[in-house]
C-alpha cells in the first residue's frame, strides 16, 4: 500500500489525540484513503512535559522547520496554538508548497486574509475544519453541504466551557464563581479562563463562520463581544421563570440593515433546540434560504473530538495526493465571490431586539415609576416586570422584559437608569432571541 508522509507540529492535548486516532483507526483510515498515513516526525519545544499518549523518541523533533524543509512531506498538521511566530510558520509552510491542516482559530481569525492570500500565491492549501466546534463538521457543511443556499443566519453555542458553567448555574442553582471553580476542577476550564468566559474564543470562531457562511472578512474589533462573567444565579432563575434559558451565543444574521455579528449571553426560548444543549456540548443552528433551519450538535472541544476533525481534513488531502489531483475546493481568500449580496456589518447600535434588564434597587415606593419613565422617554415599551422577594438589606432585584427596541435607545436608557440614586448596581442587559422559537 502507498504511504503518505505527514508531519505534526505541536504535541499538546490535540496533538496527542491525533496520534491516538492514527493508531487506533489506522485500518479504517487507510482503507478510506487508499494509502497509509505515515507520521514522519513530531515537533515540539518541550519534550519534558508528561504526555498521556507516549511517542517514539525517534519521531521527536524540537524544531518544526525540519518538517517544513523535508521534501518528502506534503502535508503538515499545525497544532501549536496562538503563540508568537505561528502565523509566519504557517505562511512558510505554504511557501514551501506544503498543504497545511490547522485547528488554530485564533491565528486564522486575526491573520486569515494574509494566510489565505499566501495559500493562493504559492498554490498551496490550508484546511481548518477543526478550528470551529471541534468534532462538528460545520465548516464543511457551510462550504459544501449548504453551498447552494444563501445563509440567512447562524446561531452558535461554540464554547463548551461557558455552556457548562451556564448549565450548572441553572440546574444546580450555583453562582457564577462556584460553577467556574467546578469547571476548572473537572478540566473544562483553564486556570486562566478569560478567553472562554469573556467571549474571546467564541468571537474567533464567529469570525471564521462569517468568512465561510457569508463571504465576509470581519476584523475582530468589529464583532460585538460580551462574556458571561457578570451573570448571576438570579439571572438564570429569572430567565427560567420567564420561559427562557441563557446561552452564550455567537450570532451572524442577515437583516434589512446588513449583517449582524455579535457574541453575548442571550435569552433563548426554552422550547427551542439551542436551549436544550447542555454541558460542554456545542451546537450550531444554521438557516439557509432554501433548506431552512438545520442543526449541528456534538462535542465541540477536547482531544478526541478535535483530532477527529483534524484527521478528516488530512484524509481528504491525502486522498487527493493518492489520486494525483488538486483538492480544487473554494479557498476562503475568494470570499468576495461568496458575498454577491455585498453584506456589510451592521453597527451594534442598530440592533433591534427585546431586552432583559435586571437591576438592584432600593426597596421604596416610586422606583419602578422612575425607571419606566426613563424607558418611555426612549420609546421603549415594557412587556413584563418581575420583582422577586429576594432581599439583601434594603435592596431588591427588579427584572424588566421589554418589547423590541433599538439598541442605542436601550443603552441610553440604561445609562440614565444607572444614574438614579435608587439604583445600587449597574443594570444587567441581556438580549433576547425570540426569533429562534419563531423559526422552529
Amino acid at each position: 500500500m502507498k504511504e503518505v508522509k505527514i508531519g505534526l507540529i505541536g504535541y499538546g492535548t490535540v496533538g496527542q489525540g491525533v496520534l491516538k486516532l492514527l493508531r487506533e483507526n489506522q485500518k479504517e483510515i487507510s482503507a478510506r484513503i487508499g494509502a497509509k498515513l505515515a507520521l514522519a516526525g513530531v515537533a515540539d519545544k518541550d519534550w519534558k512535559r508528561p504526555r498521556k499518549v507516549p511517542i517514539d523518541k525517534r519521531l521527536r523533533l524540537s524544531n518544526g522547520y525540519k518538517l517544513i524543509k523535508d521534501p518528502e512531506l506534503k502535508i503538515i498538521i499545525e497544532l501549536v496554538g496562538d503563540h508568537p511566530g505561528v502565523k509566519q510558520m504557517i505562511i512558510d509552510c505554504l511557501k514551501a508548497g506544503k498543504w497545511v491542516v490547522t485547528a488554530n482559530k485564533a491565528v486564522l481569525s486575526k491573520y486569515g486574509d494574509e494566510i489565505f492570500q499566501a495559500a493562493k500565491k504559492y498554490g498551496s492549501e490550508i484546511y481548518f475544519g477543526a478550528s470551529v466546534a471541534g468534532g462538528i463538521p460545520i465548516l464543511r457543511v457551510l462550504r459544501e453541504g449548504l453551498a447552494a443556499n444563501r445563509i440567512q443566519a447562524v446561531y452558535g453555542i461554540v464554547n463548551g466551557t461557558c455552556n457548562y458553567i451556564l448549565t450548572r448555574m441553572e440546574e444546580a442553582d450555583m453562582e457564577y464563581g462556584d460553577a467556574l471553580e467546578e469547571a476548572q476542577r473537572k478540566g473544562y476550564a483553564e486556570a486562566n479562563p478569560a478567553s472562554d468566559v469573556e467571549g474571546e474564543d467564541a468571537t474567533h470562531k464567529l469570525s471564521i463562520l462569517l468568512r465561510l457562511g457569508f463571504g465576509v472578512s470581519v476584523p475582530l474589533d468589529k464583532i460585538f463581544r460580551k462574556g458571561i462573567s457578570r451573570l448571576s444565579r438570579l439571572d438564570l432563575q429569572a430567565a427560567k421563570e420567564l420561559g427562557y434559558r441563557i446561552k452564550l451565543l455567537a450570532i451572524a444574521r442577515v437583516t434589512d440593515g446588513g449583517l449582524e455579528a455579535r457574541v453575548h449571553p442571550t435569552l433563548v426560548p426554552e422550547k427551542s433546540v439551542l436551549a436544550n444543549v447542555k454541558g460542554v456540548n456545542n451546537a450550531i443552528y444554521v438557516v439557509g434560504n432554501f433548506v431552512g433551519p438545520t442543526l449541528y450538535y456534538g462535542r465541540g472541544a477536547g482531544m478526541d473530538a478535535t483530532a477527529s476533525a483534524v484527521i478528516s481534513d488530512v484524509m481528504e488531502l491525502a486522498r487527493n495526493l493518492v489520486q494525483n489531483r488538486s483538492p480544487g475546493r473554494l479557498r476562503p481568500e475568494g470570499y468576495e465571490a461568496l458575498n454577491p449580496r455585498n453584506l456589510k456589518i451592521q453597527p451594534m447600535a442598530n440592533l433591534v431586539s427585546p431586552y432583559y434588564l435586571r437591576v438592584w434597587v432600593q426597596d421604596q415606593p416610586g422606583v419602578l415609576a422612575q425607571i419606566s419613565g426613563i424607558l418611555a422617554k426612549q420609546k421603549i415599551s415594557i412587556s413584563s416586570v418581575i420583582q422577586h422577594e429576594v432581599r439583601e438589606g434594603k435592596a431588591v432585584p427588579l427584572v424588566i422584559i421589554t418589547h423590541k427596541a433599538l439598541e442605542k435607545r436601550v443603552q441610553s436608557a440604561v445609562s440614565a437608569i444607572n444614574g438614579l440614586k435608587v439604583v445600587l448596581n449597574p443594570v444587567q442587559v441581556i438580549r433576547i432571541a425570540t426569533e429562534l422559537e419563531e423559526k422552529r
